[in-house]
């Protein structure tokens, strides 16, 4: 997390209980005030093992900087087929065994979300996630259910079965309001505003 840029500070599990303790009591808007607070109980991070993902930058960016889902198997596949690295070919293998559907609105939603604050990113997600479990897009939730935990180890038939029958509109439909009968998320409601995400 650190390493990516997603996580500000580093700590060892250890010092979580006092730093859970003490910033719950520290009540500011000022995030030079929690900058500071964090930084007196960081520490440099370890470094990622050799097989880390983290030292694959330049494959990552070379096979998942294209704008389509297509693209990308593609350039995982070339990728693959150059360098017989096993993480281009295990991942080839998840991302073939993954819901086609789902592919493409991960894809547009990981897109989206570079764009948006984690308030606007949670709502998103939530969004999407309500229209997953009520089947009205598509059953791969479900069906990915039964394929795992219920008819262990048979094969999911995905709907639609492949990228190409993948359409705009079913793509779209996932990032659509919801109906009047589903609650819509109402994040941070009951805490102060100096917990607010902005």
């Amino acid at each position: 997390m650190f390493a990516c840029g997603l996580a500000t500070h580093y700590s060892p599990s250890t010092k979580l209980p006092i730093i859970e303790t003490q910033l719950s009591s520290l009540a500011t808007k000022d995030w030079s005030v929690v900058e500071s607070f964090l930084a007196k109980y960081s520490t440099d991070p370890k470094c990622p093992k050799s097989t880390s993902v983290l030292h694959r930058f330049e494959v990552l960016n070379k096979c998942f900087g294209h704008d389509t889902v297509e693209e990308i198997m593609e350039a995982l596949e070339a990728e693959s087929a150059r360098s017989e690295d096993k993480w281009c070919v295990s991942t080839l293998k998840k991302l073939r065994a993954a819901p086609p559907l789902s592919l493409k609105v991960s894809l547009r939603s990981i897109r989206e979300g570079r764009l948006q604050t984690l308030e606007e990113c949670l709502h998103r997600e939530y969004q999407m996630t309500v229209q997953a479990i009520t089947r009205q897009i598509s059953n791969d939730f479900s069906e990915g259910v039964r394929t795992r935990l219920v008819d262990k180890g048979s094969v999911p038939k995905w709907n639609p079965c492949c990228l190409e029958k993948v359409s705009e509109d079913m793509v779209d439909a996932y990032f659509s309001p919801l109906n009047a009968y589903e609650p819509e998320l109402d994040l941070f409601a009951n805490f102060p505003e100096a917990y607010h995400v902005y």
